[in-house]
């Protein structure tokens, strides 16, 4: 086992821009008002599983359906792309069912609100780059954070209020904007490379 602390550091805030926890708050306290309640250890416990599990079969099904990690990389760094101007932009390019009921905790918060086609998708990416064991560290470490801002969510959102709120939206969606080029070059190259 090789923790790297760069390797961990960069898969978490990949992650944790992707997941954007925070910029959920809103969406989060939305569904707690509509659902009555919302149990965050199990939200956080169900999306936490669902990543990690999708970590080791997602290249498994790959492998099973003829796509290598890179080509898989490539379509997850324009998945980036778009949540990345999203963020950025304040537009909505992915619209999103909304349900009311006492599932709520389960759909859509765990899924696909926390581990969602974005998230899914990014985890392969990190996975053609960084060893698995430093992305299940930032996989635990995202869901850590998950658990406290669902916990604390009222109090996040009274703190932070809505513009603090959309300009931490913007600075991810930066971070993640230039994390997609890198995630982009990076795999097209090895593309190239291999044909």
């Amino acid at each position: 086992m090789q923790l790297n602390l760069k390797e961990i550091f960069t898969a978490f805030m990949v992650l944790f821009a992707v997941i954007d926890i925070i910029g959920n708050v809103p969406i989060v306290i939305d569904l707690r008002k509509k659902a009555g309640q919302i149990q965050s250890e199990k939200a956080s416990i169900i999306a936490g599983a669902i990543l990690i599990v999708f970590l080791f079969l997602g290249k498994s099904i790959l492998n099973l359906i003829g796509i290598d990690v890179n080509s898989f990389a490539v379509a997850g760094a324009f998945i980036l792309f778009f949540i990345a101007l999203e963020m950025i932009l304040g537009i909505t390019l992915y619209k999103q069912e909304e349900q009311s009921s006492t599932t709520a905790t389960v759909f859509p918060l765990a899924f696909p609100l926390i581990a969602g086609p974005g998230s899914l998708t990014t985890l392969l990416s990190l996975r053609a780059e960084f060893r698995t064991e430093n992305i299940i560290v930032a996989v635990i470490l995202n869901v850590i954070i998950i658990f406290i801002v669902l916990k604390t969510s009222a109090k996040i959102e009274r703190i932070l209020g809505a513009n603090g709120i959309n300009i931490i939206r913007k600075v991810f969606g930066v971070i993640l904007l230039a994390i997609a080029v890198k995630l982009f070059t990076h795999n097209i190259k090895a593309l190239f490379d291999i044909v």
